[in-house]
């Protein structure tokens, strides 16, 4: 196996100043796929130097929006290009079953052509009813340099919610990857280049968050902060923030509602419990993790739910028949593990699963316990992993106050073909998200935010693009001007 081998990239290039580097690991052989060069505390202030310059001198954020869209869309296309490469660089270093890998891929494709488009739609707005000869313009103009920090379970994808945004907008960035995952970020950093963007617009620091991580969300020459990862260190995000007094943008944990009424179309909603728990390994921020049924259908669905997920596939990512790959590194695998010991402990009845799965990679089997108490870890908690809790609900009220019994407020989902029910239960849901009949579904379009532990502040959509903006009022006056001083 061939080991990529990556230097940070600033101001247009792979930097040559690193001296340190740590193996990247797969989560599912165990074997060295990449090693990073591990930043310091300089090399993050030559990125955001190289982003300042950027974006005070350079030439991306003078140009129209057609000339930037122009790029963007070179860059998709030059995403497309090396579609399979990327697919393997997630694959190997998140353990992400490879149909899963080809989605993300395929949605960074996506997530740059829509940016694209935006960057032509820049406006602003204009008042002439403000008297006599005052006129004011509010003028859209983009935020400035922008630190982004990216998570590890989906390292292209919600870095193409972030990135392809800013630089529509104008923007110039500095984006710091997980440490575990910084190789999809340092490829598509050199593809935007290719593409056509200017040197020192997208820059990328690899190495740990207390190190280069800090700096850079506590650095003078930043005006934004867009952060996803754990609420924990949300929060240390905005502490860092608040000493330049920094805008910010947050998405952090989730531990979302899936929610199957009795006359939800069964078949769908089975498929549907099992996408919202399973998929990408359980890690995802999104994760419908919390399954209520409705009593009268109950003892039929979770069987049928349960028998489903005795079937699935765990181990080889490569494999196109696997449902589920690996836990990201032996701790977080521990730590899946341990909140299974702790449902089986707190008295929820295991029907699925409960260990470890055989194989080298920090594999857990598909995991389901029914009769979850709201008092229980396992419902509470984000556990970020393949593990489903179970709760049984009678009527609308109860399962609305089951679902928003929770520190955060991400997501939800709910099943029924009642259009009153949907309705009714969404608009009363405590959280940014919620989706119908179908789970973690979504388009570029569509804007993501949470409420309560879960964030604040908007990716995707236009407004995930404005964040990226500031407004500007421009207030004139013409003809003669009545004296107010000296008459």
């Amino acid at each position: 196996m061939t080991v990529r081998s990556y230097t940070h990239f600033i101001n247009g290039r792979f930097d040559g100043a690193s001296t340190d580097f740590v193996e990247r690991k797969a989560p599912a052989t165990g074997e060295t796929v990449a090693t990073f060069a591990s930043g310091t505390q300089d090399d993050m202030d030559r990125a955001v130097q190289a982003a300042r310059e950027a974006f005070d001198k350079g030439p991306w954020p003078q140009m129209s929006g057609m000339e930037r869209a122009e790029i963007l869309n070179r860059y998709a296309d030059l995403v497309k290009a090396n579609f399979d490469k990327l697919v393997q660089i997630e694959i190997e270093e998140v353990g992400k079953p490879i149909r899963f890998a080809r989605g993300d891929v395929s949605g960074v494709v996506g997530l740059i052509r829509y940016a694209a488009s935006l960057a032509m739609q820049m406006v602003g707005s204009t008042y002439t009813n403000l008297g006599a000869n005052k006129t004011a313009l509010l003028m859209r103009e983009p935020i400035g340099v922008v630190a982004l920090v990216t998570p590890w379970n989906f390292p292209a994808l919600i870095l193409a919610q972030k990135v392809p945004f800013a630089l529509a907008a104008g923007c110039t960035a500095v984006v710091k990857p997980s440490e575990f995952t910084s190789g999809s970020a340092l490829e598509l950093a050199a593809l935007a280049v290719e593409a056509g963007v200017p040197a020192g617009v997208f820059n990328v620091v690899s190495g740990k968050g207390s190190v280069v991580g800090k700096t850079l969300t506590e650095h003078p020459g930043v005006d934004f902060i867009s952060f996803t990862g754990s609420t924990r260190v949300g929060q240390e995000v905005m502490q860092a923030s608040s000493k330049n007094v920094v805008k910010t943008s947050l998405e952090l944990g989730g531990k979302s509602a899936n929610m199957v009424f009795a006359d939800a179309n069964l078949d769908d909603a089975v498929d549907g419990a099992l996408m919202g728990v399973f998929f990408n390994n359980g890690e995802c921020c999104v994760s419908g993790s919390r399954l209520f049924v409705q009593n009268s259908i109950a003892d039929e669905f979770i069987a049928r739910v349960t028998e489903r997920s005795k079937k699935l596939k765990v181990g080889d990512p490569f494999d196109e028949d696997t449902d589920i790959g690996a836990m990201i590194d032996p701790k977080h695998h521990g730590k899946v593990l341990e909140y299974i010991d702790s449902g089986v402990a707190e008295g929820a009845k295991l029907l699925a699963g409960g260990g470890a799965a055989s194989g080298a990679g920090h594999f857990v089997q598909a995991t389901i316990f029914d009769h979850v108490q709201p008092t229980m870890k396992i419902f509470q908690e984000e556990i970020f992993g393949p593990v489903l809790s179970i709760t049984r609900f009678e009527t609308m009220e109860e399962v609305i106050e089951l679902a928003n019994d929770s520190p955060y407020g991400l997501s939800n989902y709910v099943w029924s073909k009642n259009i009153d029910t949907v309705m009714n239960v969404a608009k009363r849901l405590k959280s940014g998200w919620v989706q119908a009949n179908t789970v973690i579904d979504g388009a570029p379009q569509l804007p993501l935010t949470g409420v309560k532990g879960s964030g604040y502040g908007y990716e995707m959509g236009q407004a995930g693009f404005e964040e990226f903006t500031q407004l500007k009022t421009l207030f004139i006056h013409t003809g003669p001007r009545t004296p107010v001083f000296g008459r």
